[in-house]
């Protein structure tokens, strides 16, 4: 049987454990409450099986002690008279690892008190102060307005850049049916930011760990898909950079299918197989615990993104080094490599290769330089193509400043006729 303590155990933990989950931010305070969660539910799976398991024909059922979940931990069955000792509940850095062992003993009257009791033998890692705690919440308050002005500036810049490349049927090509979908990726992915905080973060009162509704689901599977459709996007963009120096500057149509088969097929794909093992094997909770190994289901073909990108890289600049070395490449030609070059230097960021140095280490490892890179510089990133592939490009600025000089010769013309024929009236 349980004891009156019992109920409230759990919660006493997890009082003692909030300003650490405080400064750490969303995940790692979910990360804790699902940990309990797990535990909780393989206790009770255990309790289950024993209740059911029926005693062999002809044996007294013995007497002891049930295994038991008591809001923190699970206590395996033992016979009257003995004691079990467990350790402290491993949490990443919220106990510290310590050598001191919560004991209790199977009495007549049932389990005994934990001795000592968690919050004596289960030490808690360095908590930060009130102001420390208050200086974390604050600049997580800067950061989401940071990234929300970020995304904004991105959204406005790559739309105007998609109408630019829409309009003037001058630069209807591949190289720039190319950029409008890999615009239109970090549209999504903009976007699918702003859902997932409306419907996770929107309501204070609403606990994001636990809820497990579709529309929470169905906001981290959009926002999984745009994330894996933008690295897969830069991907392309890479595989056409590359494409570019081989045929010899001379792009061919045939490939766009295949691209957009890339871009937008292996994302879909992905996240199809992931839907499906989450609702088959792990449909706990919003999907947004990236401590479960199914997050790798997403990560892999993240990773794979960014490795392949990243040889594209050295290989496309192995090859513009020989071409500007080259006594056969003609001055003009070595002026547009050297172009290229440059540009292929900007891409750096757009190729992803600055997410390798965060990509093989674990999700709580160097949190706030993570979520500076990811969230705050990830959401100028949109703007960052839009101005290298639109607004700083020579082709559509001629074909801008063409325009815009037509436009206003029809207008001086259009008043010239006016002016004729009031006058002449």
């Amino acid at each position: 049987m349980g004891v009156p303590w019992q109920p409230h155990l759990r919660l006493l933990v997890l009082l003692l454990i909030l300003p650490v989950l405080q400064v750490q931010g969303t995940h790692p305070d979910c990360s804790v409450i699902l940990y309990f969660q797990k535990r909780e539910v393989e206790c009770l799976e255990v309790i289950r099986s024993e209740s059911q398991a029926p005693a062999p024909p002809g044996t007294p059922r013995q007497e002891g002690c049930r295994t038991e979940w008591d809001g923190v931990s699970c206590w395996s069955a033992v016979p009257a008279g003995q004691s079990r000792a467990i350790a402290c509940p491993d949490i990443l850095h919220v106990f510290k690892k310590s050598k001191v062992l919560i004991q209790r003993n199977c009495t007549e009257s049932g389990w005994s008190v934990p001795s000592p009791p968690y919050h004596s033998a289960c030490e808690l890692e360095a908590l930060g102060t009130n102001n420390d705690t208050e200086a974390k919440a604050s600049y997580f308050v800067t950061m989401k307005v940071l990234y929300t002005c970020g995304y904004s500036t991105s959204l406005a810049a790559l739309f105007l850049a998609i109408g630019i490349f829409s309009c003037f049927r001058k630069l209807h090509c591949t190289r720039n049916s190319i950029h409008i979908h890999f615009f239109t990726s970090f549209i999504l992915r903009g976007t699918a930011v702003f859902v997932k905080d409306t419907i996770l973060f929107s309501d204070d009162s609403i606990d994001h760990c636990t809820m497990s509704t579709v529309n929470c689901k169905a906001a981290i599977a959009f926002f999984q898909y745009s994330v894996l459709a933008n690295f897969y996007w830069l991907l392309v963009e890479g595989l056409y950079l590359q494409t570019l120096l081989l045929l010899t500057f001379t792009s061919d149509r045939r490939y766009i299918w295949w691209y957009i088969l890339i871009g937008w097929g292996v994302p879909m794909v992905t996240v199809a197989v992931w839907v499906v093992t989450r609702l088959q094997y792990d449909n706990h909770g919003c999907w947004d615990d990236y401590t479960s190994l199914y997050w790798w289901v997403i990560k892999a073909p993240i990773l794979l993104a960014i490795f392949v990108n990243f040889l594209i890289f050295l290989n496309v600049t192995r090859m513009l080094a020989q071409k500007i070395r080259s006594p056969d490449i003609s001055k003009n030609y070595k002026q547009q490599y050297m172009r290229l070059t440059k540009s292929t230097l900007l891409l750096i960021p757009l190729f992803g290769v600055h997410y390798v140095v965060f990509a093989l280490f674990p999700e709580h490892v160097g949190v706030d330089a993570r979520l500076y890179f990811e969230l705050v510089l990830g959401s100028y990133q949109g703007f960052l193509v839009a101005l290298l592939y639109c607004f700083l490009n020579g082709e559509v600025q001629a074909e801008v400043r063409r325009n815009w000089g037509k436009w206003q010769s029809s207008m001086e013309s259009n008043v010239f006729n006016l002016v004729t024929q009031d006058f002449t009236a």
